[in-house]
């Protein structure tokens, strides 16, 4: 909120998963899971054993006890109301590099009923 330049969080990389997308594929048709032409599987965070590469708030953090520099001398140690998020990943080979561009969202102050 209030910031004119967005800053980088954090940076993982898919080397850190322990399973790769067809070892997690395999798993859900073997285990009965249908699985159909349009339906989309994702892999959760993504985190490296650094802090550097760590792919979630809650582990820069360390839950919460530790605040996280996100410029113009703002601190967080968890989202806030207001704060926009944005994601964009890619993977790349020897020749090619495909992304899927920006993904971005406002967090929005919980309803009241």
């Amino acid at each position: 909120q209030d910031m004119t330049e967005s800053v980088n969080i954090c940076s993982s990389n898919f080397k850190y998963m322990y399973w790769t997308m067809k070892q997690q594929l395999t798993h859900h048709t073997v285990n009965g899971c249908n699985v159909r032409p349009g339906d989309l599987l994702a892999s959760g965070t993504i985190s490296g054993p650094n802090p550097d590469s760590f792919g979630s708030m809650l582990e820069l953090s360390w839950r919460g006890s530790k605040s996280i520099d996100v410029g113009g001398g703002k601190t967080r140690t968890f989202l806030k109301d207001g704060d926009e998020v944005i994601i964009t990943g890619y993977c790349q080979g020897k020749g090619y590099r495909v992304g899927f561009g920006l993904c971005k969202g406002t967090i929005l102050p919980a309803l009241n009923h």
